[in-house]
């Protein structure tokens, strides 16, 4: 497919890639950040959750030409197991993919076995010995099955945390507080980040430790929710706003007919995180904000410098719009529930080919891009839906 033109976008304020966890699958979100950078679209604002925050890491910690390379090379470290002798030379890996379903399910399977028993390069390693018995009692920051510490080094070494810190994008990843149950964002216009905010972010428990941040320990974003999508839209000051939000969970499926493809669903409806129901629910916030701005504005000069109205102005109304762009990770009848923790280079390779292709298309349609209609303010694109729909109406 060739490659999108330069893009001539509209004067949005706000240029935003949101990006959801889901563990391997996160290659897919590196595909659509490869397509968007080709295509010289400014983002200027990242926000993620779990692998989602850590892909934000590598972007925001680069210098712009560099961040594609070294969000490869990311992938390609931490796609290696830990003992090298159990990887797949990688022509034979790729040759085994390039085969069909059944080949490529039983590749996942041994790549999702090997991560669970060896771990990945520069990402987990199992403890030894491994808490098995309940009742043992460790340390916070060693209460897990695996040790991540070799994750910090590869962050320290691919990013740049003074660059992170600079704010030449503003960077927000989301968390939870294990003390208090309540989910923070940590933002790089509020607090210095560290290697430790990102992997905080992705430490899913039990496989993974809490982060110890300040004397207090995190999870896991996506332990309460998996998109950030919520904390961009809501963000002040209000802004024309443009969101590529890449989701690597389908709410979206067929009802399953054998308990591997049970297992698979359970996943997708557990970590969608209701995107489109966060979407649906701005949505509607955006009409009556509009509604209210239009109000206002037959309402008298005198009447609308009282305090009260001012401050509906200011703080309620607005004539601002959003126009989200879904990206949605589609699932391939070799994608089964072990998809988040198959890492392995040809499928990480199909997955970040397969993001890359989606947002091509994606880019393909100006009018996706397009400043929304003043008095609606708002208006998502899923082009895989609009192409299933297309088919439907013929």
């Amino acid at each position: 497919m060739a490659m999108p033109a330069r893009l001539d976008l509209p004067p949005y304020e706000s240029i935003a890639l949101v990006l959801q966890g889901g563990g391997a699958l996160g290659a897919y979100q590196a595909g659509i950040f490869e397509g968007l950078q080709e295509a010289g679209v400014p983002l200027n604002r990242l926000a993620g959750i779990s692998i989602g925050a850590l892909n934000t890491a590598i972007i925001a910690g680069n210098a712009p030409e560099h961040r594609l390379e070294r969000l490869r090379e990311f992938w390609e470290t931490i796609c290696l197991p830990n003992t090298p002798f159990t990887a797949l030379p990688p022509l034979m890996e790729q040759s085994i993919f390039n085969l069909n379903d059944s080949a490529r399910q039983f590749l996942g399977h041994m790549n999702a076995s090997r991560a669970m028993l060896d771990g990945q390069n520069g990402f987990f390693r199992p403890r030894t010995p491994a808490p098995v018995l309940p009742f043992m009692h460790n340390d916070p920051a060693q209460t897990s099955y695996y040790d991540i510490s070799a994750l910090k080094e590869t962050l320290e070494r691919l990013c740049d945390f003074d660059r992170v810190n600079a704010c030449e994008l503003h960077v927000s990843v989301g968390a939870v507080n294990v003390r208090n149950g309540n989910f923070v964002y940590f933002d790089n216009r509020e607090i210095r980040l560290r290697a430790e905010h990102f992997m905080a972010s992705g430490a899913l428990p039990p496989a993974f430790p809490a982060v110890e941040i300040d004397g207090e320990y995190y999870w896991d974003g996506g332990l309460v929710s998996n998109t950030p999508l919520g904390h961009v839209l809501q963000g002040r000051p209000l802004r024309d706003t443009l969101v590529f939000q890449v989701d690597l969970w389908s709410a979206r499926g067929a009802a399953p007919t054998n308990m591997s493809e049970v297992s698979d669903r359970m996943q997708d409806i557990r970590y969608s995180s209701r995107t489109r129901f966060v979407t649906e629910h701005f949505r509607q916030s955006q009409e009556l904000r509009h509604l209210l701005w239009r109000m206002l504005q037959d309402i008298p000069e005198d009447v609308r410098s009282q305090s009260d109205y001012v401050k509906l102005a200011e703080e309620v109304s607005t004539a601002k719009c959003y126009n989200i762009v879904h990206l949605i990770f589609r699932n391939e009848p070799y994608d089964l529930h072990y998809k988040d923790h198959q890492f392995g280079l040809a499928s990480m390779r199909e997955h970040w080919q397969r993001g890359l292709t989606d947002i091509r298309k994606t880019l393909r349609d100006p009018a996706r891009l397009a400043m929304p209609d003043r008095d609606i303010g708002f208006v998502t694109h899923d082009v895989h839906r609009e192409e299933i729909e297309g088919r439907m109406a013929r």
